[in-house]
């Protein structure tokens, strides 16, 4: 696992909004710290030195990863 950042908050949209540490390709799922996962990259919006990452939750863990740090694998991209 690879840490990408942290989890602000949850959007009024039910997205997650996370403080990258990088940047990120859409389609990877996101892990918490126990590696479930629990939202999947829609989308990378913001400035390319400080990135923020739109995710669609695909687990009822989101709510608990506020404020935690997430992660993500290289091999859990979803193949289209």
């Amino acid at each position: 696992m690879q840490k990408i950042g942290t989890v602000l908050h949850i959007a009024k949209s039910g997205r997650l909004i996370i403080k990258a540490d990088h940047d990120v390709r859409a389609g990877q799922f996101i892990v918490d710290q126990t590696g479930h996962k629990i939202a999947k990259v829609a989308e990378t919006i913001g400035p390319v030195k400080s990135p923020y990452i739109s995710a669609v939750p695909i687990s009822d863990r989101v709510k608990r990863a506020v404020s935690k740090e997430v992660y993500i694998s290289d091999s859990n991209v979803e193949k289209k």
